[in-house]
């Protein structure tokens, strides 16, 4: 277990922040906007990115060069000499926000303030990879934001400060992915002003109600058109914008975005079958209910709205899909 919470926080505490996507931006960006002494940032190494594979700097380094703050880009975190490095800096506290490695027991003692992390849902649950997923795949009517003291499990630590926010009719894990990082900033600025006035205690996660938001892995992706189509809504909506969801056209992997449940109830249809479309939803049969798909992606093209998708391919009324 970490050393209980130290409080408060010194008024202008040195930080380091860790993150790498675009999810970590507003963290960073509200220390900067707020004043805060932010002494270094470290992100994942330069990766290749995009069709043309170059190699591309991080969002959250974009950021930090933009501001002049140093950057600091390990392959390994959990190296001794990266984190003699950390000790030199000397920072007060440490902010991970999707950072992307794990943190060992010496990076985790370095800040006299500690480690705190921000995790999209409200421990403990969906602890994990994949939380956002995990929460519209699940169909839950609420998530939110956690802020904990990180130990050496997986989100594991005391919590200490959470927001609920409400899962969107219809929302998408993208939709909701960009919501709850527009959300983080004033949330974190929010929680060290509570810190600094001496406002925070930790509060030990319940380990017998945790729950675990793994990875998703590729054999999630494919529909499976005899369940319910509320079922299928969310697996679609869940694995929206990256990996997609999909099934069989033909010989092709068709991938479906942007889902509603057009008819709940109807149950005396085929699964898989094209029902028609009308008002730019395609309507396909389910095990019980009729699914609406909004937006589709044949291989090798770009994602495009019904209207247009049906302009150069034949996906007609009575087409069976997935088989």
């Amino acid at each position: 277990m970490p050393p209980e919470l130290k409080s408060p926080l010194p008024e202008h505490p040195g930080i380091i922040f860790m993150g790498t996507p675009d999810f970590a931006v507003p963290s960073l960006k509200g220390l900067i906007d707020g004043g805060h002494n932010v002494l270094a940032v470290v992100t994942q190494p330069d990766r290749p990115k995009g069709r043309g594979r170059n190699i591309a700097a991080s969002p959250v380094k974009a950021l930090a060069l933009k501001h002049g703050i140093r950057t600091l880009q390990p392959e390994k975190v959990s190296y001794r000499g990266f984190t003699d490095v950390i000790k030199e800096i000397a920072p007060d506290l440490i902010i991970v926000v999707a950072f992307g490695q794990i943190l060992r027991k010496a990076l985790l003692d370095a800040p006299e303030w500690g480690v705190i992390n921000i995790h999209a849902s409200l421990l403990p649950k969906y602890r994990g990879a994949a939380p956002i997923q995990r929460a519209i795949l699940n169909d839950e009517p609420s998530t939110g934001l956690t802020i904990m003291k990180m130990d050496e499990g997986l989100d594991t630590g005391p919590v200490l400060y959470q927001k609920k926010a409400p899962v969107l009719r219809d929302e998408t894990a993208g939709h909701l992915h960009d919501r709850l990082a527009g959300m983080s900033g004033a949330f974190l600025i929010e929680f060290l002003d509570a810190w600094t006035g001496g406002r925070i205690k930790e509060t030990a996660q319940e380990s017998s109600i945790a729950t675990y938001a793994g990875k998703i892995e590729k054999e999630m992706c494919r529909i499976d058109w005899n369940h319910e189509a509320k079922v299928i809504s969310a697996q679609i909506r869940a694995l929206d914008p990256a990996p997609g969801a999909f099934t069989v056209m033909g010989d092709s992997h068709l991938k479906l975005f942007a889902s509603t449940v057009a008819d709940e109830t109807f149950s005396s249809g085929i699964p898989g079958r094209v029902n028609g479309n009308a008002e730019g939803i395609l309507r396909i049969e389910t095990g019980r209910g009729i699914l609406g798909v909004k937006e589709l992606q044949y291989p090798g093209r770009k994602r495009l709205h019904v209207k247009d998708f049906l302009m150069g391919f034949n996906l007609t009324e009575g087409t069976i899909l997935g088989k």
